[in-house]
């Protein structure tokens, strides 16, 4: 039962009990302000607002607008991660609109999947120094737990590399790794250990350090991906390969014996070429200026034989004739070469004629030229 104004003093009037001493103006009645809210809301709202159907409109819009709130975007380079009461669903979202459960149900991760992170082991970078993933720059400090690593030949290199990585599964990278950035360089060290305790250290400082950085990228992604991380690696990049600062003059000193070792073989290797094939060359001259030679001294023997041959045919045939015919044959051969002098007897007798005739002298001198041809027309040539 509503209670009445009684009217009275006081500043507030009368009451239930009674006035308030003093008067004063009447307070506002309550059930006249719930009643005229009601009749605003009535007028509102077609068929009433004190009916079920009004409430379950009301209703019904409060739960859309509540739903709607579950609309979300992914952006480029980015991966929705779904929670449903904070347990990830196992699923990640590609770039554009989805729907989730409204919170406090659900709940949506956007990470940016396009960044790239870095990773460095073996060294370690200020915080001042530019921290982009491809800066090399500033002053690294050494960390040798990191970077000494054993080779396959028995020696211990220095190296300091870094890993370009970025987020592959948004939802294995949040919700299976606890540290990833530490995850990331501990499977990086012992994945560059295994590939460099296969390599010999002359390998890797020269000409194996592309293939190096290969395996090492490789093994580094196979561990990741079976751990299930949702890391991928883009690249392993090699800074610096040298041996212990302890050893290193020692080092350089047996680098200069090899280079050394390497000049002198190369410069016999071209002395061998330039000698080995002028030898060859002389030995098949001679073996075929013998062949020649061979073949000469058979062919004339041969020869000399048929010639016998012949010769003695000739003889059974006509002795006379043919001893006679050796016979000026082999004065015409001993004289041909002899030094010749004819001295004429009856020449003794003359004063200042000399007796003999020098054939030798005779046929040493040059022979007399031709006279020119004569001109055409008969005219002799002037002398």
């Amino acid at each position: 039962m509503p209670w009445q104004n009684q009217g009275g003093g006081g500043p507030w009037g009368g009451g239930p009990w009674g006035p308030r001493p003093g008067g004063g103006p009447t307070p506002p009645n309550l059930e006249e302000l719930l009643r005229r809210g009601q009749d605003r809301m009535r007028s509102a709202l077609p068929g009433g607002f004190g009916g079920g159907r009004g409430l379950a409109l009301v209703a019904g819009v409060v739960v859309l607008l509540w739903l709607m709130t579950g609309i979300y975007r992914v952006d480029a380079g980015e991966q929705g991660v779904e929670l449903l009461f904070g347990r990830w669903n196992g699923a990640t979202k590609p770039p554009g609109l989805h729907f989730w459960f409204p919170a406090p149900i659900g709940e949506v991760l956007t990470p940016n999947t396009e960044q790239t992170n870095r990773t460095d082991i073996g060294f370690q970078v200020p915080n001042t120094v530019d921290a982009r993933p491809t800066s090399t720059t500033g002053r690294r400090s050494d960390l040798p737990r990191e970077s000494l690593m054993l080779t396959s030949d028995q020696n211990v290199a220095d190296l300091d590399f870094t890993v370009l990585w970025k987020i592959g599964d948004a939802g294995r990278y949040l919700y299976d790794l606890r540290d990833p950035e530490q995850t990331v360089k501990v499977v990086a060290e012992s994945a560059m250990r295994e590939v460099v305790g296969r390599t010999d250290l002359q390998t890797i400082l020269t000409t194996g350090r592309v293939a190096v950085e290969d395996q090492a990228r490789q093994l580094l992604q196979k561990v990741l991906d079976d751990y299930g991380t949702g890391v991928h690696v883009q690249n392993v990049q090699l800074l610096q390969v040298e041996p212990p600062p302890s050893v290193i003059d020692a080092f350089n000193e047996v680098q200069r014996a090899r280079q050394d070792r390497d000049r002198l073989q190369n410069e016999a290797e071209a002395y061998s070429n330039r000698i080995v094939p002028t030898a060859r060359g002389e030995a098949s001259r001679i073996v075929q200026d013998a062949t020649g030679y061979k073949e000469q001294v058979t062919k004339q023997a041969e020869g000399e034989a048929q010639r016998f041959r012949e010769i003695y045919a000739a003889y059974l045939t006509a002795p006379e004739v043919t001893r006679r015919r050796m016979y000026l044959d082999t004065m015409s051969e001993i004289l041909n070469k002899a030094n010749k002098i004819i001295i004429d007897p009856a020449a003794q007798g003359g004063a200042g004629v000399i007796p003999y005739l020098p054939l030798n002298e005779l046929t040493r001198r040059a022979p007399v030229a031709p006279a020119p041809a004569p001109r055409p027309g008969g005219a002799e040539t002037p002398r």
